[in-house]
């Protein structure tokens, strides 16, 4: 039986590395003699003795701790392994990847808007990207009270902060509240600043802030959609012509689409009827008046030439002196 007799070296190593956890703290445990460090790809190695940052070892590998770790640490270089006792510090892995992850409001933001007393309610959805930043506030905020510190979590503080952070960037920065998709970038990169200067002061940045899609009451959407289709068809005459190619084109299939053909060819053909009873009204008043004129040179019909129609009911005369459809006589 040796000297460390029944004590057995340790592993220090984040063993079950998760992406979506930014911290995991090895602790509680005696470092022994001849106990070994693994840091693996993404991760960084912090040692802690009596809550005080002590090293931080970046570089992937398997290190001895007593002749590889020790001699760089700040106030162990000179630890010693005693007789029947180890190191007690406590080792903090962190996760150097920066991790995607999606977000949405819980609840519709409601958008102060002229009319409506209560705003107008809007959801939105999107992704970010965060990191651990900066070690020290890390460690002083979080880590040293907890042992470990998930995505998750990040998640909640940053949707807690949203409804605020969209508001102002819409409202105070006079945003179009019903074209917003067209100023997501500018608002999604106002955002981040906001957000990366509030989650800096616990250590962790956030890199990017997108915003997929803002949605609209299904109300308001549907009239946008309805005033987006009027402004491409532009007038009713081109609207007819869109129905009646679509009812063509889809056959006798029925549906919305024949059902508005239909109503188009109808209203078209209304139109060419009633323009066409304007045209006979017309022609009819003015044979009317072609006699009248003429009566009013002499005292009766005798010595004028025979109207080309008949004054009653618009027959061709031919040069007849009687209509030869009512018996009119026409000189």
């Amino acid at each position: 039986m040796g000297l460390f007799g029944g004590q057995f070296a340790n592993v220090v190593e984040w063993q079950e590395f998760r992406d979506d956890m930014l911290f995991w703290k090895w602790s509680n445990k005696e470092i022994k003699k001849g106990s070994r460090l693994i840091i693996r790809p993404g991760q960084d190695a912090i040692f802690l003795y009596n809550g005080k940052v002590e090293g931080i070892f970046r570089d992937e590998g398997s290190y001895d701790i007593e002749s590889d770790i020790i001699p760089f640490l700040s106030t162990l270089k000179g630890f010693k392994f005693g007789f029947n006792s180890g190191l007690r510090a406590e080792v903090l892995f962190i996760n150097t990847k920066e991790v995607l992850v999606k977000w949405g409001t819980k609840s519709p933001v409601l958008i102060p808007a002229p009319g409506l007393p209560g705003g107008m309610p809007i959801r939105s959805f999107g992704t970010f990207t965060c990191k651990a930043a900066d070690y020290d506030a890390l460690i002083e905020k979080v880590a040293g009270i907890r042992q470990q510190f998930t995505v998750e979590e990040v998640k909640e503080r940053i949707t807690s902060m949203l409804d605020q952070l969209l508001m102002k960037w819409i409202v105070q920065e006079g945003k179009d509240m019903f074209n917003l998709q067209v100023n997501a970038r500018e608002i999604g990169r106002g955002i981040q600043e906001d957000l990366d200067m509030e989650m800096q002061k616990i250590g962790i940045g956030i890199t990017s802030f997108a915003v997929s899609s803002f949605n609209y009451p299904p109300e308001v959407q549907k009239m946008a959609e309805k005033a987006a289709a009027q402004s491409m068809i532009g007038d009713v005459g081109r609207f007819q012509q869109v129905a009646m190619g679509e009812a063509m084109a889809n056959g006798q299939g029925g549906g919305t689409a024949a059902d508005m053909a239909g109503l188009a060819m109808g209203m078209a053909m209304g139109q060419q009827m009633a323009a066409q009873m304007g045209q006979n009204q017309n022609v009819a008043g003015g044979l009317q008046a072609a006699p009248a004129a003429a009566g009013g040179t002499g005292s009766g019909t005798s010595g004028s030439a025979a109207p080309n129609f008949c004054p009653d009911c618009g027959t061709k005369t031919n040069g007849a002196n009687f209509c030869p459809n009512c018996g009119r006589k026409l000189v």
